[in-house]
């Protein structure tokens, strides 16, 4: 009864010794994996914004309700609704969704269906050929030489996923696809900063337009009055002259800025794909106009609430499980495949009991020896990794440096505004009390035409400010997160594709253009919808009197008179 026992431990003894063998064989690749690299540390993300925060944050506010404009809100709408480029990044959702569809069914068996047919013809001289027997179901008739063969069969392959390997690209795959909506919506959000930046920059043109026009009206009444005083003899000609040029300098001004509202609406006309038409705006309260106040939440929100963070978060998640999935491919693979059928030299054979086939094969490959591949595959995949933290980094301490520049330049230009308004308040009153004193004969006429030049300058400059200030809203809004919740109303969808049809509009033999408006009714549109402003009204030359000529008159050389 001894013996036995020593035999059953003898024997225990070697399966033990065999199984940490074979495992040290199987894991052995595995000690040799490189050391991941890993990151610098940054700085921690401030608790405010310099000192500012707020309980809530405006990124949550939805367009409309932001800007309170409903032609500004209808423009969003159609851009987020037709803008090309968007389209294409919503193509790039669906391709990373056919991704995470595909990578969902790597790591399950797949079973397929084939049917094969052939022929092989055997030498006499081999063993297949030699060794040929009457056919068992046709007596007296051999085998036939070539062999036809007939194979109908399910196949199976299944790579079993033990290291999680398949599941974590597939799980790499998902987290792009997030990635891929996250930058879709930050591209909403600077499509509607743009056209908001738009909007706004054609209500200043707008205002510089209409003090253009003003001062150019103060001039003309200046022009008149120092030719009148010319006329009268109390003045001289080079007065007149200098109104006659202060006046065409601000109306050849006109024309340039009337080319850059042109270009202003034609950028947004493309970002709302529709061709080159007017921008419906109201301009007359520009530098009265407010936008919501700005509730800037706290710096950790913006983790939630900035898309370009997001998107930088899930890249950084699908790059570290992509270093997972490198790190298995140094791990044994186990792979089976099978086969159930048919299979026969005869086609009417093929269903016949004894024509069923089947085999099983079960196939465990480990990387042994050369693994230069594997080892540089994986810390090309750290090295990625660490791409996408340091670029996390950087959107993170960008948005933060974002809004507080924009926060600042708010704040600046509001009190830069209030001063400017007090200097063109004085202003306008001098240039009254100049063309008065002008007028009683107390100043000279370049009193008059500093205080005007001063005022148009004040007057430019304090709507440039005002389009700065708005336009730095619009940006904080944008970098607190906001810009890619709105309600757009169906309509929008339909007034932007009739818009753009009317590209291909064909011109008419009355020389006008047939569009379709956003009610699908025909309008007519004359064929110069850009039309050049007529040119300044010529103003009349200055009659000097008869001696004032004649004393004027450069006399003639008296060289040339000998000659």
């Amino acid at each position: 009864m001894i013996l036995p026992v020593r035999f059953s431990i003898s024997r225990l003894r070697r399966a033990l010794a065999t199984a940490a063998a074979c495992t040290t064989i199987l894991l052995l690749p595995a000690c040799q994996i490189p050391k991941l690299r890993n990151p610098q540390q940054t700085a921690v993300l401030p608790a405010t914004f310099n000192g500012a925060a707020d309980a809530a944050s405006s990124a949550q506010l939805h367009v409309e309700e932001f800007y309170q404009d409903p032609i500004l809100s209808r423009l969003a709408c159609l851009a987020v609704t037709n803008n090309r480029e968007l389209k294409i990044l919503e193509e790039e959702v669906q391709i990373a969704r056919n991704e995470v569809i595909s990578r969902s069914g790597a790591y399950l068996p797949m079973l397929n269906f084939g049917f094969n047919a052939g022929t092989t013809k055997y030498s006499q001289f081999t063993l297949p050929g030699a060794s040929r027997e009457d056919d068992p179901y046709r007596n007296g008739r051999l085998l036939p030489n070539p062999v036809p063969d007939f194979l109908g069969a399910f196949n199976l392959s299944w790579q079993i996923d033990i290291w999680r390997q398949l599941r974590n690209a597939r799980d790499a795959a998902r987290q792009r696809y997030d990635a891929a909506v996250q930058r879709r919506n930050y591209f909403i959000t600077r499509i509607v900063a743009e056209v908001a930046e738009g909007y706004y920059s054609l209500m200043a043109l707008d205002q510089q337009l209409q003090n253009l026009d003003t001062i150019i009206g103060l001039q003309e009444q200046s022009y008149k009055m120092a030719r009148d005083r010319f006329d009268a003899g109390r003045g001289t000609e080079l007065a007149v002259q200098r109104f006659v040029g202060e006046v065409r300098k601000n109306q050849s001004e006109k024309l340039i800025v009337r080319q850059e509202i042109i270009q202003v609406e034609n950028r947004i006309n493309f970002l709302l794909n529709r061709y080159p038409q007017t921008v419906e705006r109201f301009s007359a309260k520009f530098l009265d106009l407010e936008i919501q106040a700005l509730n800037l939440g706290v710096p950790a929100q913006l983790l939630q609430n900035r898309l370009d963070v997001r998107e930088a978060e899930r890249e950084l998640e699908a790059a570290g499980l992509d270093v997972k999935v490198a790190r298995a491919r140094f791990f044994p693979t186990v792979n089976l495949t099978g086969q159930v059928g048919y299979d026969a030299f005869n086609p009417s054979y093929f269903f016949y009991p004894q024509a069923f086939v089947a085999n099983a094969l079960g196939q465990l490959v480990v990387p042994f020896i050369n693994k230069r591949a594997i080892q540089a595959d994986y810390m090309t995949a750290n090295a990625r990794q660490l791409q996408t933290v340091y670029n996390y980094q950087r959107v993170v301490l960008n948005a933060f440096t974002e809004v507080v520049n924009w926060l600042f330049k708010i704040e600046n230009y509001r009190r830069s505004i209030d001063l400017k308004r007090q200097q063109l308040a004085a202003l306008e009153l001098s240039v009254g009390l100049a063309t008065k004193l002008y007028f009683a004969g107390r100043v000279e006429y370049m009193d008059v035409l500093f205080a005007q030049r001063d005022f148009l300058d004040a007057r430019r400059v304090l709507i440039q400010t005002k389009r700065e200030q708005l336009t730095a809203v619009v940006k904080a809004y944008q970098a607190l997160g906001g810009g890619y919740l709105m309600n757009c109303p169906p309509q929008d969808a339909v007034a932007g594709n009739a818009a753009a049809i009317g590209a291909a509009a064909a011109m008419g033999a009355a020389g006008e253009m047939r569009l379709r408006g956003p009610e699908s009714q025909p309008l007519l549109v004359p064929r110069r919808q850009i039309e050049i402003a007529p040119g300044p009204r010529p103003l009349p030359e200055p009659k000097l009197p008869e001696k004032i000529a004649r004393a004027a008159a450069p006399e003639p050389d008296p060289w040339v008179k000998a000659r």
